[in-house]
């Protein structure tokens, strides 16, 4: 919105309608799709005609908040907060959200500097538990500062437990933060996080469909997790109990087609079988950022490939290695019984073995060949790691 300038009716119709319809009110973003912002505001300030799909004592109940609606005070509230209205057709709102359909925000109320299309073409939720663990706010963190050096946005819901270490993982490694709110922007909450949602307003963006002063609900904070689930490329869930909030947003993410993920925990731990449920069905298990971006970025973003130690025996030839398992673990053995167990010749075992006992694997004793210390310990790390 241009500061200098007088809103413009539809500017004004949708911020009405922003106090008017809850979030995520399909029969509202009907009448939206059907007869624009100006109209449904008109009908709903005159009381009629009313439109389809509400009952005669729900559209007396719109009409009345229209009717308290401010929608000019509003904005002058907005803007000595800083804060800004962004509605689909501008600059700045992010087409993914249109993915949402009649669901759609009727519009969002933006604060910080950042352009909000700009950021949401590259960002990733990290959301979970409220009362997480210590191993998920670890790895919320670190999973958040991951991407953040890797140019991602982070994107979560500002509230404790996994969410607030996710923000604040992002904002340690100096990057890009997104918290979305089920209440008005410029009224932090939880009220213990504020200092943390104003660093994010300050280096980042607050985001919400409420406008000012609006407090949040319980049903407000489930219609919000799916727009951190269509801004994003994809989620990633962080330590979930089987009825956590975070899960809606996992499924409101399949539902657009976006990437899911979790991070598993122990088998044993209620805040992880969430995130096991989700892993049986279509999420993806990831351990690190670079794993997620493997998924949700452009390609050739590969994540390094995950391998154990290489050992000295690995680096010995097929033939060599052959003739040092036929050695047994105890005593010694002759050059024909390490030919027979490697099915070999007496001469090539002479030859494989006197090679092994140069790199150290192997000593003579008379006319028996063993194991030296090294091959055994060499050994025993091959097993442990089978």
């Amino acid at each position: 919105m241009n500061a200098t300038r007088a809103p413009d009716r539809e500017l004004l119709a949708r911020v009405l309608l922003s106090r008017v319809i809850e979030p995520g009110d399909e029969a509202g973003g009907r009448w939206l799709r059907e007869f624009g912002a100006v109209e449904v505001a008109r009908r709903l300030l005159k009381g009629s005609p009313r439109l389809a799909g509400v009952s005669g004592k729900r559209w007396a109940g719109l009409c009345a908040r229209a009717a308290r609606a401010e929608p000019e005070r509003d904005l002058v509230a907005a803007g000595e907060a800083g804060v800004r209205f962004v509605r689909p057709g501008d600059t700045e709102w992010p087409a993914q959200l249109d993915d949402l359909g009649d669901a759609r925000p009727t519009g969002l109320w933006v604060r910080g500097r950042p352009g909000l299309r700009i950021w949401a073409l590259r960002s990733v939720a990290v959301v979970g538990a409220r009362a997480c663990t210590r191993y998920g706010a670890h790895m919320a963190g670190v999973l958040a500062s991951g991407l953040a050096e890797r140019g991602w946005v982070v994107v979560s819901g500002g509230a404790y437990g996994v969410d607030g270490a996710a923000h604040r993982g992002a904002l340690a490694a100096g990057g890009a933060t997104v918290a979305v709110l089920a209440c008005g922007v410029d009224r932090p909450y939880p009220r213990g996080h504020t200092e943390l949602i104003t660093r994010i307003a300050q280096q980042g963006l607050v985001v919400g469909e409420l406008p000012p002063g609006d407090h949040p609900t319980p049903s407000r904070f489930i219609v919000r997790n799916r727009v951190i689930a269509a801004l994003t490329r994809g989620t990633v869930v962080v330590e979930a109990a089987h009825r956590s909030g975070s899960l809606v947003t996992a499924r409101a993410a399949q539902r657009l087609g976006r990437h899911t993920m979790g991070v598993p925990g122990p088998a044993t731990s209620a805040l992880s079988a969430g995130v096991h449920e989700l892993l049986r069905g279509e999420a993806v298990l990831v351990g690190d950022a670079a794993e997620v971006v493997e998924l949700v970025g452009d390609m050739g973003e590969l994540a390094p490939d995950r391998r154990g130690p290489v050992l000295p025996r690995d680096l010995l030839e097929p033939d060599a290695r052959q003739v040092l398992a036929a050695l047994p673990a105890r005593g010694a053995a002759t050059p024909d019984e390490v030919a027979r167990d490697a099915r070999t010749t007496a001469d090539d075992a002479i030859a494989k073995l006197y090679e092994l006992q140069s790199l150290g694997y192997v000593e003579r004793h008379g006319e028996g060949w063993k194991l030296t210390r090294q091959a055994l310990i060499s050994a025993r790390e091959g097993r442990e790691r089978c």
